[in-house]
């Protein structure tokens, strides 16, 4: 009867042999493709041979680390497999560093002291996994509960993968809703816009933190505030009057602000200016000094500027009357307000804004990167009158 095969994973007996100048320890590993291959280290010494040669066979084992995933492998071993994989994503740019950053400070918060020492295949069940997420909805909100939802599903999903359990336990709890009704977003009235601007040019922190163009180039735009600030003058084409939106600012960690690419690829997008818009930005190329690249935003010292902390000016000086319910998103709200008021169909005016496909039938039938001119010329009525 033959011998039975080496399982995935494994390796068999370690034999040594002497050489000139020390030892030689060999084994026979059977790697992850179900091939057995030899292995060996050498090292001064019998005792330094196999020393060298177990910790490439465990270097080994950990390159394929989630294969060994069992049903009693704890939560907490599992979740670094996962964030490890995250890691991954963002380091080939198919995930944000913001996400990363965001899902490993949930997770070591909220999900870990919770769930850290349960057994993915015998102890996170769809009752666990209920009770976790009800409990911090109770303490910490409905945002935190759905962050922490999709890290621990995350998780989960990587168990199933490397077969330690049949399903996914978060995947079967109860949906998570807002216990109340969304306030309704207001869009800025024409008289509103021209208030809102005289108001801010007549304050001097405002203007220097160029919050009067900042909220013209929205109002003109629809982007939001982070691709605002992202925009740079090589990406202006002032002759054509286009402007390439294809990143937005944000703040890693270690890294400081950086330009990435905008969340999806319908986030990528040009844009027609209005005149207006337009003669704004040829005002400020020229007070630049005409620059061949740099933000279009700058911060003091002409680096980025941090979309956080311009957020906390504008609600500085916004003023607690009138306007205490202007965002920046109410200028992005206000664009598509104007363009849809204009009769502009929702593939224009999702094109604009760079959301996702408002129907399969548009996204087939209708140029996503196509540049429409009709957004310009609807926007000349933002802040005058039709």
């Amino acid at each position: 009867m033959p011998r039975p095969p080496l399982p995935i994973g494994t390796y068999g007996k370690i034999r040594f042999y002497e050489t000139g100048s020390g030892w030689r320890a060999v084994t026979k590993f059977r790697d992850f493709d179900g091939v057995t291959r030899p292995v060996e280290r050498s090292g001064r010494t019998k005792a330094a041979a196999e020393r060298i040669l177990k910790k490439a066979l465990a270097e080994r084992n950990k390159a394929r680390a989630g294969a060994s995933i069992k049903p009693a492998t704890k939560f907490r071993e599992v979740a670094a497999f996962w964030l490890a994989e995250v890691r991954k994503k963002v380091e080939a740019g198919t995930r944000s560093p913001s996400t990363l950053e965001q899902y490993e400070s949930n997770l070591n918060l909220h999900v870990l002291p919770a769930l850290g020492e349960l057994r993915v295949g015998q102890e996170v069940s769809v009752p666990a996994a209920e009770a976790f997420l009800q409990a911090l909805r109770s303490n910490k909100g409905l945002a935190v509960t759905k962050t922490a939802r999709s890290v621990a599903s995350g998780v989960m999903g990587y168990a199933v993968t490397h077969g330690a359990l049949e399903f996914n336990p978060f995947r079967q709890t109860s949906r998570l809703e807002k216990r109340r009704r969304r306030k309704r977003v207001r869009a800025l009235t024409l008289d509103e816009r021209v208030q809102w601007l005289d108001q801010l040019e007549a304050d001097a922190k405002a203007v220097r933190w160029d919050l009067p163009d900042l909220s013209r180039f929205m109002l003109a735009t629809g982007v939001r505030i982070g691709e605002a600030l992202a925009v740079d003058w090589s990406e202006v084409d002032l002759d054509d009057g286009l402007v390439a939106v294809d990143y937005t600012v944000v703040r890693v960690k270690g890294k400081g602000l950086i330009r990435k690419s905008t969340k999806t690829e319908y986030g990528e997008r040009t844009l027609p200016l209005c005149s207006w818009a337009l003669e704004m930005l040829r005002r400020r190329y020229e007070e630049a000094g005409c620059p061949a690249t740099g933000p279009v935003f700058p911060d003091s010292l002409g680096g980025l500027r941090d979309p956080s902390n311009t957020r906390r000016v504008l609600r500085e000086t916004r003023g607690s009357e009138g306007f205490a319910w202007v965002t920046s998103h109410v200028f992005r709200k206000t664009s598509a307000t104007i363009l849809d008021e204009a009769g502009l169909t929702a593939r224009v005016i999702a094109d604009q804004l760079g959301h996702s496909r408002p129907s399969m039938t548009q996204d087939v039938y209708m140029g996503r990167k196509a540049v429409s001119r009709q957004t310009a010329a609807a926007l000349e009525t933002a802040l005058t009158e039709a």
